[in-house]
């Protein structure tokens, strides 16, 4: 019986994770490189920001994060999100529902498709964007008959934010359906349950936390955005200028205090959005538990 026991024991912890198994030295080891690559990389930064920000005083903080430009281009990145982030909403969750529950021909060449903002660099995608609505671009005479400008402007800008960000909220919840599967919504059908029906009262409470998700990062990215916005806004001061393009100006002008105010403002959007999120996975994880 005393042996039966220990083998038994002797099973259950060669069954145990390898990690339990590691001595305390090992793992003090680990902690601390973890700790110090993120002080390195992430913290360090982050206050270096808001010394520099505040180095010359707080009067010249304020001075410069409500100066008439800096104000301009934070209204600029609000908006562009407030457009992009919707509409990167709808074609997240009409993609991911056409993906998950129909089956259908090129439904990898969508799924392939979704990703390719992924690959391709920022700047490129801007570039794109020049080529088919500038001025000699593919649309860009047709356009200019038309009084209608794309790039250089508010359109552009919008266009160039969603190119980048349209995967976000689609690669949130796709994987996330596919592990439900379908039955539920073949059930609700079977009950007389209409399309929308079906969507509002099956699918979405299923998905509403990873749709939260995916709305924040892409929120996110959305408002961070550099490279493909940068080459089709123009860096027209007070116009076509976003947070980022902004903080650029500023210190290639050599004013690093504005910079770094302006950068803190960035930040700050990024901390409400980590918070947001934060709150977001606790309560999923607490409806889980």
């Amino acid at each position: 019986m005393a042996g039966a026991v220990t083998a038994h024991l002797d099973h259950t912890a060669a069954q145990r994770p390898q990690h339990i198994n590691e001595s305390g030295l090992v793992r003090i080891i680990l902690i601390t490189i973890a700790l110090l690559f993120l002080a390195l990389v992430v913290v360090l930064p982050l206050v270096t920001i808001f010394m520099e920000a505040f180095k010359k005083g707080v009067d010249v903080y304020v001075a410069s994060v409500t100066e008439p430009y800096a104000l301009s281009a934070l209204k600029l990145t609000l908006l562009t999100a407030v457009i992009a982030v919707p509409l990167n909403t709808l074609f997240g969750v009409a993609a991911a529902w056409a993906i998950t529950k129909f089956r259908f021909r090129g439904k990898n060449i969508l799924i392939t498709l979704i990703d390719l903002p992924f690959a391709i660099s920022p700047v490129i995608a801007g570039l794109i964007f020049v080529l088919l609505f500038g001025a000699q671009g593919f649309f860009g005479p047709w356009l200019d008959e038309r009084g209608i400008q794309i790039i250089f402007a508010l359109p552009g800008i919008v266009l160039a934010t969603i190119f980048v960000t349209f995967p976000f909220v689609a690669r949130e919840i796709i994987p996330l359906m596919q592990a439900q599967g379908t039955q539920e919504e073949e059930a609700a059908a079977s009950l007389g349950a209409r399309g929308w029906q079906i969507f509002w009262r099956v699918t979405l409470p299923n998905i509403k936390w990873g749709l939260l998700y995916g709305i924040i990062l892409c929120n996110a990215r959305a408002m961070g955005e550099f490279g493909a916005v940068s080459v089709v806004s123009g860096h027209i001061r007070g116009q076509t200028n976003t947070l980022p393009l902004h903080v650029e100006i500023l210190y290639n002008e050599y004013q690093f205090s504005a910079s770094f105010a302006v950068a803190s403002l960035l930040l700050l959007l990024a901390v409400l959005t980590l918070v947001a999120k934060s709150i977001i996975e606790w309560k999923a994880e607490k409806i889980k538990s």
